[in-house]
């Protein structure tokens, strides 16, 4: 059985061919080194999808790789959503414990990916937040420490 690895980082970056790089690097010494077989998105974001791309990328080269979306939204879908999905991913689910959390679904959420991941490798630029509010990457990274997880932080 591999480790899980989840990907939280903020709806926007600043994607570079050296981040694209380092990040592929990162995903690869997950799976050859720390033997992680499935990745969780939540795919909201740049971050996700860059992260989704890259993991995609390297799924020629591991076919074993498993990429499982998160839903936050939509506990029940219809079965041409499920099969939309599928053509991106291995799986869908939506966690229970994001029912009735209203505005607090995606915290939830990265919570959840957090708390099934051994792995997370978060997006966090600390001076791109606002401070009119705490950022959900900063909540999720926060709980992911507090976790005890094995982080990788960009930038």
């Amino acid at each position: 059985m591999g480790n899980t690895c989840c990907f939280i980082g903020h709806r926007t970056i600043n994607e570079t061919d050296a981040l694209r790089a380092k990040l592929t690097e990162t995903i690869e010494e997950l799976i050859t080194r720390e033997q992680v077989d499935t990745f969780l998105f939540g795919g909201k974001g740049v971050f996700d999808r860059l992260c989704h791309a890259l993991v995609t990328e390297l799924k020629g080269k591991y076919p074993h790789i498993k990429r499982i979306y998160v839903r936050a939204e939509f506990p029940f879908i219809r079965d041409d959503y499920r099969a939309y999905l599928l053509q991106s991913y291995e799986d869908t689910d939506f966690p229970q414990r994001i029912m009735g959390a209203g505005r607090a679904a995606y915290v939830e959420r990265n919570y959840e990916m957090i708390h099934r991941s051994q792995y997370c490798v978060v997006y966090y630029n600390g001076q791109a937040v606002p401070t009119t509010r705490k950022s959900g990457t900063k909540i999720a990274l926060d709980y992911a420490i507090k976790k005890g997880k094995v982080m990788v932080t960009f930038p």
